[in-house]
């Protein structure tokens, strides 16, 4: 199917289950078809889920809802994993050199608590290019890591090799749990 020609999407059961948020599986199903029916995410598809990686490495943006709602709208899985995989790597790149710069217009609007600054800089000091590779996968505190490891002036060599890693598994994970996960979910 097309990007063009989207449909109503209904879950198949309803399930009942609450996640650690405390936020039932019923809710996050009904992100995913507000995003795949939403006229806007028709329009701009891949593009808009490449401003979405983009964006999702300077601003805590999740980009799994909108990986998976192009899934389920039939985008082919190696177009959304290319996609993807660019716009986090030049998300990451950005929020590097936001922080090897000190950038005051990026700190102006994008504002950062203290609590996670200090938590993402022990990861960084005690687990270096382990903490960048696993950064993806932090909610919040993970999304600071590059912007610290850009201000402490990190390898930028050791930096890239663990970013362009780290994002790259986690877009690979991602998109195919997501391909074999949602259509059992979905029908």
């Amino acid at each position: 199917m097309c990007i063009h020609c989207l449909h109503v999407i209904s879950p198949r059961r309803k399930l009942k289950y609450q996640g650690p948020s405390g936020k039932s599986l019923e809710s996050l199903l009904g992100q995913i078809e507000n995003i795949v029916n939403n006229p806007i995410f028709a329009k701009y598809g891949l593009a808009g889920l490449f401003l979405n990686g983009v964006a999702s490495s300077i601003i805590p943006i999740p980009t799994e809802l909108t990986a998976s709602a192009l899934l389920l709208a039939g985008q082919s899985r190696e177009s959304v994993m290319v996609v993807l995989t660019a716009g986090s790597i030049i998300g990451g790149f950005i929020s590097y050199y936001a922080g090897y710069g000190g950038n005051k217009f990026f700190h102006r609007f994008v504002r950062q608590d203290k609590k996670q600054q200090v938590r993402g800089s022990g990861l960084l000091e005690k687990y270096g290019w382990i903490a960048i590779f696993l950064s993806p996968w932090i909610p919040i505190f993970g999304d600071v890591i590059p912007v610290i490891a850009g201000a402490k002036k990190f390898s930028f060599r050791k930096f890239t090799i663990a970013m362009v890693s780290g994002k790259t598994v986690k877009v690979i994970a991602l998109v195919y749990i997501s391909s074999w996960l949602l259509p059992l979910v979905f029908k």
